[in-house]
Order: structure tokens, then C-alpha cells, then sequence
């Protein structure tokens, strides 16, 4: 049986998208208090795939989960759904909105009713959670006396909705990530989406460098945000979403170009593309492939691969056009479609 894990506790928005995935039939689902602990879980061997919280239209990318799937053991990304987030506020049986002092949200769902809460409740004081439904809990628990969560972690909790669809932007929809250890893609479709990271060298068009392996080869790029390298001043990740598959010949040319180029590339995943947000029927027709018998395992190391810089000082340049570059990307390029390497 596999065993998912998911940004806990029960009745949050993760439990909501993983339960819409085929993948959670049939499975023992394990809630975490936090998705760094939930992709902890997954390179542990605790479980074998995580749902966890990657995007959100109207905040961008969940910082947490970009800096985690950096880390090693590497992880992919093998499944993605969207869903349509409706937000409300809860309480004790009793309290009314006079009697709220406190309100505890994620920091995304406070983000996301940030100007409905101080215009209904400006005297209260807003406190961030690990998850919504965590936040539900801690009014159940009576540590604040409202939450902005789910309606479902009312029901959950006990709680009495104050106040019904409370989002500043009610069309706001969130990406939720299926994670597992590296293994072989699934199978190109039509609609398909390539998410990487990388790291290039602080000169004057590094940047432009790595877009242009994409733009030449008619590659969409569809999310770029950077997050900074914990411990080195200055140097970012840029982490990427294109239009595309890994088994592709534009995007494994385009993938092997930036691992010739950059300091460093992880591949984080091929994986079809969610076109619209799930009602709890299954986003996708079918299950990843393997997915129960997945077990983290430490990648095969890179030959040709860049060091990494040691006490802050600056790697040595690339060329990205010497042979051994070539080599090591065609090798590299070789392992990621085959899911030994990432």
C-alpha cells in the first residue's frame, strides 16, 4: 500500500488535492506538520510520495517547498493539481466577531484575506500557522479565537463559520506538487510541464544566457522566480516551469545546454500539466507508474558536474563548450530520462 504524505493536519487544502489524485485510492495517507517535514518524510523512507502546496496565483511559489526540493536527496515532481481555494472564518460556538482578538492563518491563506480581515475584524491580531487546518485546530484548542481556513476544517474542528467566501480574490487557485524519489518520468502527453532549478555564475548575462538555451528551441517558459542560496551572499536559485517533456528532443537539448552553462541544474520533474482546478475527482486519468514501490535512493554523482563553492568563495568560470561539458551533459541528460539522476 502506498503511503502518501501531506502538509497536515487533517481537513487542509492538501489533503483536499491529494485526495482528488487517483493516486491516494487505495493508499495510507500521512499528515505532516509542514511540508518540509513531509518532504523529509518522502527521503527518509517514511513514505513514498508527498502532496505539498507549490504555487499560489495571487503569492507565487511556497518558499519552503522551492528551498526543500533544492536539498538532497534530490525529489521530483510526478503529478500537479490545481485547486480552487475558498476561504472562511471560524470560531468557537458562541464568539462573535466583537469577541475576536486573534486570527491564525498559513501565511498564504492570511496573504490571500489580508484586506477582508482588516476591514471586518482591524482589531484583531493575525498570527501564522503551519497550515489552515492547523490554525483551525488552534482555536478548537482555544489558543486564538478565529481561523481562516477551509470550511471543511470547521466541520472538522467542531467550529461555527463567522463569515462564508472571505478571499480578496475569489479566483485565486493554488498548484499542489506530488513528490517522489527520482525515477523514471511519466509518460509524455500533450500537455506537459518540465520544472528545473539552477544555478549560474554573478556576471552580466548569466541569466540571459539560460533563457536563451529556451527561447531558441521554442521552449515556453512559464515561471521564473529566484530564492536566494542559504549560507551565500548574492546567489540565487532560479527555479523554472516550461511547456514540455524531458523525452523531448527541444527540451533535452535545452536541459543538457543548461547543464553544460550553469554551476549547477536540478531537474524537478516531467509531468502532465493540471488544466483545471479539481472538484475531488481524480485532475489526471492515470496513476504514476511504480509510484508504491518508489524508495529514495541516492542519486549516481554527476560527472563534470560544477563543485560547489567553498567558505562563500567564487567557483571557477564554465565553459560550457568544452568536450568534457558535453560529455557530462549528454551523460547527465541520460540519467534524468531514465530516473537515475536529477
Amino acid at each position: 500500500m502506498p503511503r502518501l504524505a501531506f502538509l497536515g493536519p487533517q481537513a487542509t487544502f492538501a489533503q483536499q488535492a491529494l485526495l482528488s489524485l487517483p493516486e491516494s485510492r487505495d493508499a495510507e495517507l500521512l499528515p505532516y506538520a509542514g511540508s518540509t517535514a513531509a518532504l523529509a518524510a518522502v527521503r527518509s523512507g517514511e513514505a513514498d510520495a508527498a502532496c505539498v502546496p507549490f504555487e499560489n496565483s495571487v503569492e507565487g511559489g511556497v518558499p519552503a517547498v522551492l528551498d526543500s526540493l533544492v536539498c538532497d536527496p534530490p525529489l521530483v515532481i510526478v503529478r500537479e493539481v490545481l485547486l480552487a481555494v475558498e476561504f472562511a472564518v471560524m470560531v468557537r460556538p458562541g464568539t462573535t466577531a466583537a469577541d475576536v482578538r486573534t486570527v491564525a492563518s498559513h501565511p498564504h491563506g492570511e496573504a490571500q484575506t489580508r484586506h477582508w480581515l482588516a476591514a471586518n475584524l482591524p482589531a484583531a491580531e493575525v498570527k501564522m500557522s503551519s497550515s489552515t487546518a492547523e490554525a483551525a485546530a488552534q482555536v478548537a484548542r482555544g489558543e486564538v479565537d478565529a481561523a481562516v481556513a477551509a470550511p471543511l476544517a470547521a466541520r472538522t474542528h467542531g467550529l461555527t463559520i463567522l463569515a462564508e467566501d472571505v478571499a480578496d480574490n475569489a479566483a485565486a487557485v493554488t498548484r499542489f506538487v506530488l513528490v517522489c524519489p527520482p525515477g523514471p518520468p511519466p509518460a509524455p502527453t500533450s500537455v506537459d510541464r518540465t520544472t528545473l532549478a539552477a544555478t549560474t555564475e554573478n556576471r552580466p548575462g548569466a541569466l540571459l544566457s539560460v533563457l536563451t538555451e529556451l527561447a531558441v528551441r521554442d521552449i515556453d517558459l512559464t515561471r521564473i522566480e529566484s530564492r536566494p542560496i542559504k549560507g551565500l551572499r548574492n546567489e540565487y536559485w532560479f527555479h523554472l516551469d516550461c511547456t514540455g517533456h524531458v523525452a523531448q528532443p527541444a527540451m533535452g537539448e535545452a536541459l543538457a545546454a543548461l547543464h553544460r552553462r550553469c554551476l549547477r541544474v536540478r531537474y524537478l520533474g516531467s509531468y502532465p500539466r493540471a488544466l483545471e482546478p479539481a472538484n475531488g475527482i481524480s485532475a489526471t486519468a492515470d496513476k504514476v507508474a511504480g509510484l508504491g514501490d518508489a524508495r529514495p535512493r541516492s542519486p549516481e554523482p554527476v560527472n563534470g558536474s560544477s563543485p560547489e563553492p567553498v567558505n562563500g568563495s567564487s567557483p571557477e568560470p564554465v565553459n560550457g563548450n568544452s568536450a568534457d561539458r558535453f560529455v557530462a551533459a549528454a551523460r547527465w541528460l541520460d540519467g534524468v530520462r531514465a530516473g537515475s539522476q536529477a
